[in-house]
């Protein structure tokens, strides 16, 4: 018998082989399902990911001295219609003034110098008889208005007190903000006191919202509600990014939707004010719009280039230049005019009295012109 088992164990276990080999390369002779043959793409390993700090006080601590609260007042006049008074003096309300109204607002601002400017929004202190700043650490002071930006919605403050502290702005090699960048947002919001609040960057470059001339605006999901505009947006460092503006809400309160204006742009506007008392743009007095792909098919463009001229101040630059409504810009000094935005910045940092090249594209043809930037009316946005 043991002879029997020995004999037949090798054939057996060959057969069993064949057996699981058949199974696998040929399934479809015994009825079975195929393996897919489908080919796929395997991630690589991922590696171990970063991991931020489990507390932000320290940025907090660094920045949050250098926020200040902004309290203003302004004189209503007397009430035109007045309540009536008690009847013993209505008899005498012939001779007695009517009494004085005041309004009164808060908003926020951050210290950038320790000599004492401050910036914050325009729309915080706008027509404002008396301007308050209350520091971190219990200081008051009056401040007075060095200038006024609308276009960017930016003011800058001065108070004179000692040993103020200011808060520190990225430097350039660090200044590009990365959308998912971890970010606080600190103020003064509904007066409760200043408060600090932490989201990401939603997105970066945020323009055409109708909110001011000059947009290019930090999104982000910080909450930032009424009495944060003008305070900071540090990232995770105490760094400042931005100053905070306005907020994107059908109910009045915080979405998750806020703007700031960029640390870069509010700083480059503060100098500017400091020096001339307000910022000097160039100018061409043109209004222009995209070129869409019809009217790229109009002008028989192969592709949508350019901007095209909806409207001309009349003897603005571009007027006595010779420009007219319906002229396509393809380039001004060389660059390319990708859109109406970028265009009007171009312009805007050019030197009142400096002379611009525009490429313009009329009736099929190229023309070149020369204009002489102007200087920027004060329009209002």
């Amino acid at each position: 018998m043991k002879d029997l088992v020995r004999n037949l164990a090798w054939p057996v276990a060959c057969g069993l082989l064949a057996a699981l080999l058949i199974i696998q390369k040929y399934p479809h002779w015994l009825g079975l399902p195929e393996k897919s043959n489908v080919a796929i793409q395997v991630a690589p390993q991922a590696a171990a990911p970063s991991v931020g700090p489990a507390s932000y006080s320290d940025a907090v601590q660094r920045a949050a001295p250098a926020v200040a609260s902004i309290f203003t007042s302004k004189d209503l006049g007397t009430e035109t219609n007045p309540p009536p008074r008690a009847p013993t003096l209505r008899d005498y309300s012939d001779t007695m003034p009517a009494p004085a109204r005041r309004q009164s607002s808060l908003g926020s601002a951050v210290i950038l110098s320790p000599d004492g400017y401050l910036l914050t929004n325009n729309h915080v202190i706008a027509d404002a008889d008396e301007i308050l700043v209350a520091l971190q650490d219990g200081r008051e002071a009056l401040a007075r208005l060095i200038g006024t930006d609308p276009e960017t919605d930016l003011a800058v403050l001065k108070i004179d007190l000692p040993n103020l502290p200011a808060v520190t702005i990225s430097s350039s090699d660090e200044l590009r903000q990365r959308t998912g960048d971890v970010v606080m947002a600190i103020g003064n919001p509904f007066g409760l006191g200043q408060t600090v609040t932490m989201g990401i960057i939603s997105a970066t470059g945020r323009n055409q919202l109708g909110l001011n001339t000059y947009e290019d605006f930090i999104q982000t999901d910080a909450a930032i509600n009424q009495g944060n505009s003008g305070g900071a947006l540090i990232d995770a460092h105490g760094n400042l990014i931005g100053i905070n503006t306005a907020i994107f809400s059908q109910s009045g309160g915080s979405q998750g939707i806020g703007f700031a204006i960029p640390a870069r742009l509010a700083y480059e506007v503060m100098q500017e004010i400091i020096a001339a008392g307000r910022v000097i743009r160039g100018w061409l007095g043109v209004e222009v719009q995209p070129v869409t792909p019809e009217l790229a098919a109009s002008y028989k463009l192969n592709q949508s280039e350019g901007i095209v001229i909806t409207g001309l101040y009349r003897d603005g630059p571009a007027w006595q230049a010779g420009l007219q409504p319906g002229d396509l810009i393809l380039r001004i000094d060389d660059q390319p005019a990708s859109s109406g935005r970028d265009a009007m910045n171009q312009v805007a940092r050019a030197d009142p009295g400096e002379k611009v090249t525009m490429e313009i594209l009329r009736d099929g043809k190229k023309h070149t012109f020369v204009a002489q930037v102007g200087v920027r009316p004060s329009f209002k946005p």
